[in-house]
């Protein structure tokens, strides 16, 4: 339970925890794009292809949504990407088939990357705190979150961390988006603000994201414009914006954690972090990746 005679942490501070949280839960959920198990259930499902896949997957909690809402709420995808991949996506198999697949892939792909660790008590307490943490979040304004919260919660306990990571990743998104939205920073341009904040190299984004260079270029000129781009990267008034968008995206996240005492909110790091190291070294995310983390970080952090 909570302890409401607690002092609230300082909002540095809370922005802080969260900001940690992250770093150690986002690829716990991050399996379900990058290892092979969850493409082979999409593909078993009947989805064509990757990105029919990732945008059956992830939409799935909306219902049978279209491309305009997808593109609205995921933020920095080309439209064109989305729209190839949506409404076609349930003709092939209805959401609550892409919701099982997601489910069942990331578990089969945790499973192989902490083997026994997988059926232990860490993860079994770890699942009961991110998960005691993600519904009790605020929904209020989070479109996304809120969806994914009305997904029944999984019983099996790599399958409740798995949901658990993925509400509290969605809960930060949808903040991050409010974030970028208040700071005039549309979804294209905030990967060309990343890219130029972390040295993350062009031809991620090129792949990842459907950048080609002419667009690169025009979305760069403009944030140039703006003052807060230079040719090496980004200008002081930049990084000042980056930092408030950081920052306020931090302290959004942390309201999920309130819930948390610090003694709790403590074991869920302790717990979190080999469990985060095991898949990062495992290698199915790429290092460098559009999803904004450095998973460099999670192996410093442990």
């Amino acid at each position: 339970m909570s302890n409401p005679m607690s002092v609230p942490m300082a909002s540095s501070a809370r922005g802080d925890v969260a900001r940690r949280l992250w770093r150690l839960l986002e690829p716990v959920h991050a399996v379900v794009y990058f290892a092979p198990e969850p493409l082979e259930e999409f593909r078993s499902a009947g989805y064509r292809g990757f990105w029919m896949g990732y945008f059956a997957g992830r939409a799935a909690p909306l219902g049978s949504v279209g491309a305009d809402v997808v593109h609205a709420l995921f933020y920095n995808f080309a439209p064109a990407r989305v729209s190839r991949a949506l409404p076609a996506a349930w003709s092939f198999a209805p959401p609550e088939q892409a919701l099982e697949a997601r489910v069942r892939g990331s578990v089969r792909a945790l499973g192989r990357v902490l083997g026994a660790a997988a059926d232990g008590p860490e993860v079994a307490r770890a699942a009961e705190l991110a998960m005691r943490a993600a519904r009790s979040a605020p929904a209020e304004g989070r479109a996304l979150f809120a969806a994914n919260r009305s997904v029944p919660v999984p019983q099996e306990p790599l399958a409740q961390l798995w949901q658990a990571a993925t509400l509290l990743r969605e809960h930060r998104g949808d903040g991050h988006v409010a974030a970028l939205v208040a700071a005039g920073i549309g979804g294209r341009e905030s990967h060309v603000l990343h890219a130029a904040a972390s040295g993350v190299p062009r031809d991620v984004y090129a792949s990842g994201r459907d950048f080609a260079e002419a667009e690169w270029a025009s979305r760069r000129d403009a944030l140039a414009e703006r003052g807060l781009v230079e040719d090496n990267g980004l200008s002081a008034q930049g990084r000042r914006l980056v930092a408030r968008i950081e920052e306020r995206t931090d302290d959004l996240a942390a309201t999920a954690y309130d819930v948390l005492t610090a003694d709790e909110t403590d074991e869920l790091v302790r717990l979190l972090g080999p469990l985060a190291r095991a898949v990062v070294s495992a290698g199915d995310i790429p290092l460098d990746n559009p999803m904004g983390l450095d998973l460099r970080e999670v192996l410093d952090q442990g």
